[in-house]
């Protein structure tokens, strides 16, 4: 089977297909005194989706590079035993050359009279001499058939190993680029749902470029930017206009946010997001005390929001609503800002949160 190069967890996956259709209904859950919440169609689980295909597709790929570097072992194998089979082939007519000599040998003494009275009966020291060279050249010829045989054998057995290297080689390639192929048309499947699920959730992009910037599996790529320096093309528009995060931050606050709004009649307000490193220089200096250190904040990172709308004041239906569902949705109230500095109105998302 195709699926057994991959590790069995992963390999049942691309067995697998993908089926949203069965997500559609949302999932109903306990909120926190609320009574009962039913999540925004399809959106939380295909998130988690598009993460585990990602986690699969990286761990097919890593297992490609291992099945490569096992068929750069085959190839240096398979060289071997070709340069082995063409000295078998130069053995073999060495081998062989010294029985040609050896018959003409004997046919030119059986024709020269050394051996004639050996033949006839009669016996002196010509005839044991010639006795003597028979028995050495039979022996040697005996050697001779020996070897033949022997290297005719092994020529056999290094083709056929050659022949299977081969075969294997070109298998295995063929093998693993199917599995990245169904893992790859997986994963595409999985965000394009997302993408129309969002969309539907009124979340638009110019230049239709929705499906790539709120690809949750590119997280770990925007991670890798300096704090304040994200490209617009990492980041994902949430429904408040003016307002972005990384794409897997926004995907889990959209859903927060649909969660809110059947809860309170209203979408969560937002007054501050993703902050470039110029913004963060311009609350730090403007608001002294109440932002981090240009360069070291959350909102640099694209994964914290300031809220409004009654969130912003501490212990209030809204507050505590939020205090009560959101970790669900990877989003929390870190512990500092219950005191210090004291903020009630500063949201983070945290990734190990949402994958737990």
């Amino acid at each position: 089977m195709l699926t057994s190069l991959l590790p069995g967890a992963m390999g049942q996956a691309v067995a697998e297909q993908v089926s949203v259709a069965g997500l559609a209904g949302g999932v109903v859950r306990q909120t926190g005194g609320a009574g009962l919440e039913r999540d925004p169609p399809n959106l939380t689980e295909l998130k988690k989706e598009a993460e585990q295909s990602a986690k699969d597709l990286e761990e097919a790929t890593k297992a490609l590079e291992q099945r490569r570097a096992q068929l750069a072992s085959a190839d240096k194998e398979l060289s071997a035993k070709l340069r082995q089979l063409q000295v078998a082939d130069r053995e073999l007519a060495v081998v062989r050359q010294p029985l040609s000599n050896l018959v003409g040998m004997l046919y030119q003494q059986s024709g020269s009279g050394d051996i004639a009275p050996f033949l006839s009966g009669s016996s002196d020291e010509s005839t044991l001499r010639a006795m003597g060279d028979i028995t050495q050249l039979v022996a040697r010829r005996d050697q001779v058939v020996k070897d033949t045989g022997r290297l005719n054998e092994e020529r056999e057995r290094l083709a056929t190993e050659a022949q299977d290297l081969r075969a294997g080689k070109l298998l295995g390639e063929a093998q693993m680029a199917v599995e990245i192929d169904t893992l790859r048309k997986r994963s595409d499947k999985i965000v394009k749902s997302l993408t129309q699920s969002l969309t539907k959730l009124g979340v638009k992009v110019k230049g239709g470029q929705l499906a790539v910037r709120c690809d949750p599996t590119r997280a770990e790529a925007a991670g890798r930017f300096p704090n304040g320096l994200v490209p617009e093309s990492y980041l994902c528009p949430l429904q408040q206009k003016g307002h972005e995060l990384r794409a897997d931050a926004a995907v889990a606050f959209i859903s927060l946010n649909e969660a809110y709004r059947q809860r309170f009649g209203r979408p969560m307000c937002v007054s501050d997001s993703y902050r470039s490193l110029a913004a963060q220089q311009s609350v730090y200096y403007t608001r002294p005390g109440f932002a981090a250190v240009p360069g070291r904040s959350n909102h640099g990172l694209g994964l914290a929001v300031d809220l409004c709308g009654g969130v912003e004041r501490f212990r209030s239906a809204e507050f505590n609503w939020l205090e009560a569902n959101s970790k669900r949705y990877g989003w929390i109230h870190p512990q500092w800002a219950y005191s210090n500095p004291f903020e009630p109105w500063h949201w983070e998302y945290d990734p190990k949160l949402a994958a737990g």
